[in-house]
């Protein structure tokens, strides 16, 4: 099973505002699993940055002047992400992003039904708690010291071990995963037969009930 994590960085909130993309970070998960595989780009926006963007994300319109536009790498994300799950955290937010920028070029959007949003689980599995990225990695006791600003593939790698552990930790998936290795084999137990244990009693265990039996004072079995 092929998923990947995916994170962007905007110049605002809304694609119908004008506000575009700036980074597009994904990691690939197979069988919930990193395979190490990663997706990272900067995009030009064509046009300036707000201030309250850039305080948030770090990217200023000098440092992405000279970036690639989405047109130019559309073809690029969408081959790598397939026709994969996308897991993302507030997936709303990404995906109308993604898909205005698929509209501007005339190409196919994605469908919601795609995306599996980690916000949404957070706050199944822990009703009423903060459910932001920062305080899922500290309640899970993930390290998430060099978020000093958000970044997309940065973002993407700390939502990936806390997909993992909102779907209830990386062991299962490990075993798991072990057992799906080509050439692995299954690990054969020798069992040795016992003889069946005597259940009667015996002779001797006979006279020593009925002697404990008759120091009891109105046994109701007796009466």
């Amino acid at each position: 099973m092929r998923e990947i994590v995916l994170d962007t960085e905007t110049t605002g909130f809304d694609p119908l505002e004008g506000h575009r993309i700036v980074e597009i970070g994904c990691v690939e998960l197979i069988n919930h699993l990193p395979t190490g595989g990663h997706f990272h780009r900067y995009l030009n926006p064509e046009r300036d940055m707000p201030p309250e963007a850039l305080v948030v994300h770090g990217l200023s319109e000098n440092f992405l002047r000279d970036k690639p536009v989405f047109a130019a790498l559309a073809g690029e994300f969408l081959d790598f992400i397939q026709d994969s799950r996308l897991v993302i955290h507030n997936a709303e937010f990404d995906m109308r992003f993604i898909n205005a920028e698929l509209t501007r070029l005339g190409l196919s959007v994605l469908p919601m039904a795609r995306a599996l949003d980690t916000v949404q689980m957070a706050r199944r599995r822990f009703p009423g708690a903060p459910a932001s990225l920062d305080a899922l990695c500290r309640r899970f006791g993930i390290d998430n010291s060099n978020r000093t600003l958000h970044g997309a593939l940065l973002d993407s790698q700390l939502l990936a071990e806390v997909y993992l552990e909102l779907l209830g930790g990386r062991q299962p998936d490990l075993v798991l995963a072990e057992s799906r290795r080509e050439g692995s084999a299954a690990v054969q137990v020798a069992r040795q037969q016992r003889e069946m244990r005597p259940h009667t009693a015996s002779a001797e265990e006979l006279e020593a009930h009925a002697a404990m039996v008759k120091q009891l004072k109105n046994a109701l079995w007796m009466s």
